[in-house]
């Protein structure tokens, strides 16, 4: 897929769109928005798009999957997210762990958990970053030992974990091989997070999206609850990664804000309209989400047959970030002096004023944009060495 979609796709999206706009999924959308609370709980909402089949469109059937194509996948998000549905959720349990899953789990594993992901009754969060060790795993302290009878004793400290109080499973890297193994030693398991010596407290933040704290106390893990072999987790984390980094989370993020943006600047201008350098404003940065929007599903076209680009994704993943983080500015800025203003549409200001405070972790979720940067170049250098070679 480059600049279009084929007539199926386009009808599966319409399906999508029936779906999302149905009473029960309705309701659930306009609850969260009427809700008070600056995170409110998704997780009703979830079960109901669970019902409909909208949440693991790509899994395979048994598990309780759509069985279609990633690039179905990828459609249904995009209107999950533009119908208003909170995706922090989906994108953990269903875009993170249970890709992990489908990678790497055993058959019974995979038979225990993604059923329950897919109809929205069991939800994951990913517990890599610690006090010391952020985008290099490399510097693990949280600990896994053998306890004697077939299972793990894991120990240790894990921080910024999105909606860590409300969910049930925790996707954790653990050294298990001496320190100065680093990457080789390290082992990834899937905690119960309602297990004896398992703590979780908030972390503030300036988000509305709060994360957590979660404090591993010698909680027993076991063996049938590891993912992939002992000390080889890494290799499993940066193929996961290179997945997960599409772009098509944030480049939906740039979207989305622009759009409030826009809806604010037209309820708030008078008679004479927005400001020509203003209009000139929102075209540049309209052109920029869809070139975003180009980016994100050359990477999806690309994991579709197969094919696993680190480039693409790191580019993909660097610009769409980049891009929503400079237009939460832009619209903050953009907003300043409407306060107050009777016109002023408080659903697309309240937006606005969110994204504000969302947007500097999109460029260190992921994969700081350093870290891209740096994929991007040395990348980049080694396929232009090798092309030099090959002429």
């Amino acid at each position: 897929m480059e600049f279009g979609f084929s007539k199926e796709q386009e009808l599966f999206r319409q399906r999508v769109r029936n779906l999302l706009a149905e009473g029960p999924v309705r309701d659930g959308i306009a609850a969260l928005r009427a809700d008070p609370d600056p995170e409110p709980d998704a997780r009703p909402l979830y079960r109901e798009l669970g019902r409909r089949g909208l949440l693991a469109v790509n899994w395979p059937e048994r598990y309780g999957g759509g069985g279609r194509g990633l690039l179905d996948a990828a459609i249904t998000v995009e209107e999950m997210v533009r119908a208003g549905v909170p995706d922090t959720l989906h994108v953990n349990t269903i875009q993170i762990v249970g890709l992990f899953l489908l990678m790497a789990g055993t058959p019974q594993q995979q038979a225990r958990y993604l059923p329950r992901m897919a109809s929205g009754e069991r939800f994951a969060t990913v517990l890599y970053t610690e006090p010391d060790a952020g985008s290099d795993l490399g510097s693990l302290a949280t600990t896994a030992v053998p306890d004697g009878d077939g299972g793990w004793r894991l120990s240790g400290l894990k921080i910024f974990s999105l909606k860590g109080h409300l969910t049930d499973i925790g996707l954790c890297a653990a050294r298990t091989g001496p320190p100065e193994s680093r990457y080789q030693g390290i082992t990834l398991f899937l905690v119960d997070l309602h297990a004896p010596g398992v703590r979780r407290s908030v972390v503030a933040s300036i988000a509305d999206e709060q994360f957590s704290r979660v404090e591993l106390d010698d909680v027993r893990v076991p063996d049938s609850d590891r993912l992939g072999e002992v000390d080889n987790g890494w290799p499993l984390v940066t193929q996961a990664l290179t997945v997960e980094r599409t772009g098509l989370d944030y480049y939906l993020k740039a979207e989305r804000w622009l759009a409030a943006a826009c809806d604010v600047l037209d309820a708030t201008t008078g008679p004479e309209g927005v400001d020509g350098a203003v209009l000139e404003e929102i075209g540049r940065y309209g052109a920029a989400v869809n070139a975003g929007r180009l980016l994100a599903w050359r990477v999806l076209a690309g994991l579709a047959d197969g094919e696993v680009d680190e480039l693409a994704a790191a580019t993909a993943k660097l610009y769409t970030s980049e891009l929503a983080q400079r237009i939460a500015g832009w619209s903050t800025a953009r907003l300043a002096g409407s306060a107050g203003d009777p016109r002023l549409p408080a659903e697309a200001a309240d937006l606005v004023e969110a994204a504000y405070r969302e947007a500097p972790g999109l460029t260190i979720s992921a994969g700081s944009s350093e870290m891209m940067l740096q994929i991007v170049a040395s990348l980049a250098l080694d396929r232009l060495e090798r092309e030099a070679r090959a002429s």
